[in-house]
Order: C-alpha cells, then sequence, then structure tokens
C-alpha cells in the first residue's frame, strides 16, 4: 500500500493540530516536525503548550525550514506530522532573497520524499484565503504562496480535512460523493 498523505487546514484556534495528534495516536512510533521557532513569548508559550499535549514517547524534530532534508536525514517513522505549513511558508517568503521557484522546490522535495517512503504523512497549515484582502504587499504574497502550498498539499493528499469549531470536515470524501 503506498504511503498515505493527510492535510489538515483551517483557521486560527479551529482544532487543526488537535485532529492532528488524534489521527496520529493510532501509532505506535510518531515522528513530530515541528516548524515553529520561539520568536517571542506569546509562541514560546504555544510550542510549549503543544508539546505537552503530545504523547512523551514520541520524538519530535525541529526542522522551521527544508522538512524533506531533515526527514532524509531522520530515523523513519511509520507516522509523522508535519506542523504547520503556515509556519514554513512564512519562513520561506521571509528570507533573503527568497523567490516563488525556491519554494515551490522545497514543497516538492517534500512531496517527492513522501512518494519514495513508506510513512503516513499528517500536515497542518491554515487556511487563509477566505479573509480580507490584505492591505500590504508582503501579506498578499503569503497569501498567495500559501493559498498555492495547500492546493498542491490537498490535490495530492488522499485525506483533507477542513476544521471548523473543532470539527473535522471530510472534504475528499465531499468532492467524490457526487453532491452538488
Amino acid at each position: 500500500m503506498p504511503p498515505r498523505l493527510t492535510l489538515i487546514l483551517g483557521g486560527a484556534r479551529s482544532g487543526k493540530s488537535t485532529h492532528a495528534l488524534r489521527l496520529a495516536a493510532r501509532a505506535a512510533d510518531v515522528l513530530f516536525l515541528a516548524t515553529a521557532e520561539p520568536g517571542d513569548g506569546e509562541m514560546a508559550a504555544k510550542i510549549e503548550r503543544h508539546r505537552a499535549e503530545r504523547p512523551a514517547h514520541w520524538r519530535t524534530l525541529e526542522a522551521p525550514r527544508n522538512p524533506a532534508g531533515a526527514l532524509a536525514a531522520a530515523a523513519a517513522a511509520p507516522m509523522i506530522v508535519l506542523d504547520c505549513v503556515t509556519l514554513w511558508v512564512s519562513k520561506l517568503l521571509l528570507a533573503e532573497g527568497a523567490t516563488w521557484p525556491a519554494a515551490s522546490a522545497e514543497l516538492d522535495a517534500l512531496l517527492d520524499w513522501h512518494r519514495a517512503g513508506q510513512s503516513h504523512l499528517i500536515v497542518v497549515s491554515n487556511e487563509v484565503g477566505p479573509g480580507l484582502v490584505p492591505a500590504d504587499a508582503i501579506s498578499q504574497e503569503y497569501r498567495e504562496w500559501l493559498g498555492w502550498f495547500n492546493q498542491r498539499l490537498a490535490a495530492e493528499a488522499d485525506q483533507v480535512y477542513l476544521m471548523v469549531g473543532g470539527l473535522a470536515i471530510d472534504l475528499k470524501r465531499l468532492a467524490h460523493s457526487g453532491a452538488p
């Protein structure tokens, strides 16, 4: 059976990470790939809260950039949670000399790594498209980049969930059900 890819989308505090942990808990061996860095007190507290929510036996790999490279260098696990694409894309966009082709190449590398392996990859990302058009250029570009990452991941994923108020809506099942 080919490796599975699950994408979990939603707004802030919608339950994305909680759902990812619930899905991953089915496996005995889990690798948590964290893209967050404690840049300020609020983010440091959020990172600590997320660490406390994970089972103690799960391994954690910190990879703010180049998740495919980090995964290639890590010991394999049957279940991997990447949390989150939102922060990864922001780091790509804000890097010196950032270009869309370079960012897209990082996503290509992750998808190539996934296709070549045997791990079930659960990916968490924010859905930022439904909001207002951002007023400044960098925020508009960020929304574009993240939207393209989410579309590429969703197209490749076996399962795509949209989290709303802690509830998971199975978008792939809805898309294939023939419902209007």
